[in-house]
């Protein structure tokens, strides 16, 4: 600036884009300095924090596509679990039925069994009152019968056993008579 005081009282005009010879290299000097040092230190920071970054968000995207895989992967094996749970409650479902409909039909082959054990022993014991009562009923036909035939007769006939086969005579030939008559 002082070489520039002086240049203009000298009266020599310059043009004012070029400028002086000394300024021209100090500030060449000054910009090389500063440039080797944003070379040298600022730029490969620079650099480095940019390629982090890079880094970093590529690997965010990286991941985050891993863990869409990896969710739509669970989402899928979700989707069959539930398939298979529906699958296996559709099954198990099918098997109470025809568990209940076995059971039902157990029990009804065990109700009629038990009806037909019931009403045999009913048709037995029928049976066996009704010879009961034929026994009783034909030792007392035969008593009236007996009783009736010694009033008539006038004597009396207490001999069991001639008794009992006329007896069983005359109601053997009685039923006869009924078999005969159907």
């Amino acid at each position: 600036m002082i070489a520039n005081l002086v240049q203009l009282a000298a009266g020599e005009e310059q043009n004012p884009l070029v400028p002086p010879g000394p300024e021209l290299l100090v500030g060449t000097i000054a910009f090389a300095i500063v440039f080797f040092f944003l070379a040298k230190k600022l730029l490969p920071n620079i650099n480095r924090v940019l390629e982090e970054r890079r880094e970093a968000i590529e690997g965010g995207m990286e991941k985050a596509e891993a863990a869409q895989v990896e969710a739509q992967s669970v989402l899928e094996q979700y989707r069959a679990q539930l398939a298979e749970a529906r699958h296996e409650a559709a099954r198990l479902r099918q098997e109470a039925t025809e568990q209940g409909a076995a059971i039902i039909a157990e029990m009804r082959a065990e109700g009629q069994r038990q009806r037909e054990e019931i009403v045999a022993a009913g048709h037995a014991q029928i049976e066996a009152d009704r010879k009961a009562a034929a026994s009783a009923l034909r030792q007392d036909v035969g008593q009236l019968a007996t009783d009736l035939a010694g009033k008539l007769v006038g004597e009396s006939l207490e001999d069991h056993a001639r008794q009992s086969r006329v007896i069983d005579r005359f109601l053997d030939e009685l039923e006869e008579k009924a078999e005969a008559a159907r």
